[in-house]
């Protein structure tokens, strides 16, 4: 049994390029040593070294191939226990052993750059997940849908592919040694590195260096993808987000190298920021997100700045976009933009620069291109909080945490709902328990929801053909006014009065 995983995974290797003719012998004896196997078979190698690499159906095995491989592991003591985190950081080690070195991966990433960017980032890419730490079979099972708004179309998914910590892992990762090496998921270090149960395997990971505005960084896919070619450019230090003027700079001088590719920063404060604020990073890839779609509704000019194109967006959070062909001209104009920021209130729009001496305004900046016009969309954040509304002002308020209650970062900012995982088997609930006239309350995992679906049923009348489709319809509206609360300035004449008067007061 063993004999065959090990057949197709060089079958595998040999059908993604990520293992040469040349390399077959050299990778069995590999596989075998991991394994603590003494001999392969001569039928077995025979298999390998008859393959030419030209039957692809291979590929969509490889989460086959690992589970038996790893099911051998822990049957034969190689995996102290059978959950996943053991098994990922031992398939990890086992596809680690089929990946290039660094150095032959990044010439060919620069070798395909100089003949077109895009052939470069396609290539790495499709790498990425060939070599499995983009694992496709489980980003599939990922739901994602769209949801029709007064804003465009919202992009909705439900995040199924980053696995749950097991109990046992949990329990033995609070065992052991702690060390700070990598310092965090985004540090360069992570390349290559075996992993613990509190740290994911990358030893089947490459990183591309890239030269942002002078300093060196480094590219990277996501290994979760939550959109077409989803992508993460961080500093070679580990040094903590600040958005500033040098800010826009990286992010055109990016963008300037892969104008296909859009480029963001989070937001460098608690509860409007990522996930990560202490290492410096943007996200970017190959994708049009609704905000981006959005239309300028009300045209702006700024004084000393009448050759750029300014105007707010018509988008649920408040965005400024500003644009031309003359970045540096874009960049001046962006960092007066965040100075006024920074330092302005206005009590009457409940703006406060600071409580306490704690600051509270920024701004989540992304950066594209478009033709020969470049564009930077400032979106102006705040994360005031109030006894009211402890987890912030701007922030989903407490009746739509039953759907969202994280924080909106950057992908939710433009118009993608990153959703948990548990709504998956509450709205298969909802869906069997509506149709079926249950009460709701009665049902500890539902009953969040309780007061959303009694709301709905005014509107609806729920049958089983059509209640996943509502459902999935009202969560997009959900997910809508989740954006227009994270947004300081509201889309009515009054919020729109008041985004004015900032916009008269940047200098």
């Amino acid at each position: 049994m063993i004999e065959k995983s090990i057949v197709k995974l060089m079958q595998y290797g040999l059908a993604t390029g990520l293992i040469a003719r040349e390399d077959r012998r050299y990778m069995v004896n590999h596989i075998l040593e991991l394994l603590k196997i003494d001999a392969i078979s001569d039928e077995a190698l025979a298999q390998v070294m008859e393959f030419d690499g030209e039957d692809k159906s291979v590929v969509d095995q490889l989460e086959d191939i690992l589970s038996d491989i790893c099911d051998y592991a822990y049957e034969n003591g190689l995996m102290e226990e059978n959950s996943i985190g053991y098994r990922d950081l031992f398939d990890t080690k086992v596809m680690g052993l089929l990946v290039d070195r660094p150095a032959h991966v990044i010439e060919k990433f620069w070798q395909d750059y100089r003949e077109d960017p895009v052939k470069a980032t396609d290539a790495y890419y499709k790498f990425s997940q060939d070599t499995d730490y983009i694992r496709r079979y489980r980003i599939r099972k990922d739901m994602k849908w769209v949801a029709p708004t007064q804003y465009g179309d919202l992009d909705i998914t439900i995040n199924l592919s980053k696995p749950e910590k097991d109990p046992k892992a949990i329990a033995a990762a609070k065992l052991a040694k702690q060390t700070a090496y990598p310092k965090c998921q985004l540090c360069m270090e992570n390349e290559g590195y075996a992993g613990r149960l509190d740290h994911p395997a990358r030893e089947n990971h490459r990183i591309i260096p890239v030269t942002i505005n002078g300093s060196p960084w480094g590219f990277q896919y996501s290994p979760y993808v939550y959109y077409n070619e989803h992508c993460i450019v961080f500093n070679s230090q580990h040094v903590p987000m600040k958005i500033e003027r040098a800010t826009f700079a990286k992010l055109f001088d990016f963008v300037k190298q892969f104008p296909h590719y859009f480029v963001g920063s989070n937001a460098d404060l608690p509860i409007v920021g990522g996930s990560i604020l202490s290492h410096d990073h943007f996200q970017g890839g190959h994708y049009e997100f609704a905000m981006a779609k959005a239309p300028v509704e009300r045209e702006i000019s700024f004084a000393g700045f009448e050759d750029v194109k300014a105007g707010i967006v018509k988008w649920p959070m408040s965005v400024i976009r500003i644009s031309g062909p003359d970045t540096e001209r874009l960049i001046e104009l962006a960092d007066k933009v965040l100075a006024a920021w920074r330092g302005y209130t206005d009590e009457a729009a409940f703006i406060f620069a600071e409580t306490d001496g704690e600051p509270h305004n920024t701004i989540t900046p992304i950066a594209r291109k478009r033709g020969d016009q470049y564009e930077l969309d400032l979106v102006l954040r705040n994360n005031i909080t109030t006894e009211q509304h402890p987890l912030g002002v701007y922030h989903p308020h407490a009746e739509l945490h039953h759907i969202k209650k994280e924080n909106i970062g950057l992908i939710e900012v433009m118009g993608l709902a990153v959703l948990p995982a548990r709504l998956k088997g509450e709205i298969e609930g909802l869906c069997r328990a509506i149709v079926a006239g249950e009460d709701l309350r009665k049902d500890e995992a539902l009953a969040k929801h309780a007061d959303w679906v009694d709301e709905l049923k005014k509107t609806y009348t729920f049958t089983a053909d059509n209640v996943e489709e509502i459902l999935k319809k009202e969560i997009g509206i959900v997910f809508m006014k989740v954006l227009e609360h994270a947004g300081v300035y509201k889309c009515t004449e009054e919020g729109r009065q008041a985004f004015l008067r900032f916009v008269d007061s940047v200098k």
